[in-house]
């Protein structure tokens, strides 16, 4: 039978401390759904802030490197369909927010979220799984679904363009193969694994096979795929 987890409410510590429960619509949607008589109407993530740290900061954005946990419920019956926490030894789950490694209204709910904050949020079909629902993860086709979230560390995400600036040396807004290089050269004195010789160059080779698009011997910031390329 499925597990049924009942609503609750918030720490009483939370609440004493005065932090108010937000209920915020994004205006963040997916494709919109239409209604009786042809009208189209937009389908919203909401957001209910459970916990909300003092310092509230880093906050969460497209490309970051997230740790969480969370729990999923069918807001049909509420039974339990996900625990993060029963998989990978209970260790919260790593993620890139806003790439499509989670389902899109996760990707939305997490925006602007600081370690330590709590959330409940629910997600419309047309930001989950839709009409076709997930058999093996036992979600119907066409169903609302409610996560509970907390986050415990927002990092920079691989290809962040933080991560691009620091290997741009010379500031062109390109990276070269000697920048590249380099890094490569910082990196593997860092971690200090054993590698044979050629483990440098081959990397090197590859990474600009994969990478390198127009063939010009540089990777630029859209071939790096930095996710707010707009920034550089």
């Amino acid at each position: 039978a499925a597990e049924t987890v009942p609503r609750q409410r918030p720490p009483a510590s939370d609440m004493g401390r005065g932090l108010p429960l937000l209920l915020l619509p994004l205006a963040l949607l997916a494709a919109p759904t239409r209604a009786e008589g042809g009208t189209v109407v937009a389908e919203e993530v909401h957001i209910e802030v459970l916990h909300l740290p003092e310092a509230c900061s880093p906050k969460s954005k497209k490309g970051d490197l997230l740790n969480a946990h969370y729990d999923g419920f069918l807001a049909s019956d509420g039974s339990k369909f996900y625990c993060s926490r029963t998989q990978n030894e209970g260790h919260p789950k790593w993620f890139v927010l806003g790439v499509g490694q989670v389902i899109k209204g996760l990707d939305i709910a997490m925006m602007n979220m600081c370690p330590g904050e709590k959330r409940k949020v629910t997600i419309p079909p047309s930001l989950a799984y839709g009409q076709q629902g997930y058999a093996q993860g036992k979600i119907p086709p066409n169903a609302t679904l409610i996560f509970e979230i907390e986050l415990y560390a927002v990092n920079k995400g691989p290809r962040s363009v933080e991560a691009f600036n620091q290997i741009d040396k010379d500031g062109d807004k390109k990276l070269s193969e000697l920048e590249i290089s380099q890094y490569l050269k910082e990196e593997f004195a860092r971690d200090g694994k054993k590698r044979p010789p050629s483990a440098h160059d081959e990397v090197l080779a590859d990474i600009f096979k994969k990478n390198d698009h127009d063939g010009d011997g540089f990777i630029s910031a859209k071939e790096y795929n930095v996710y707010q390329h707009d920034e550089l």
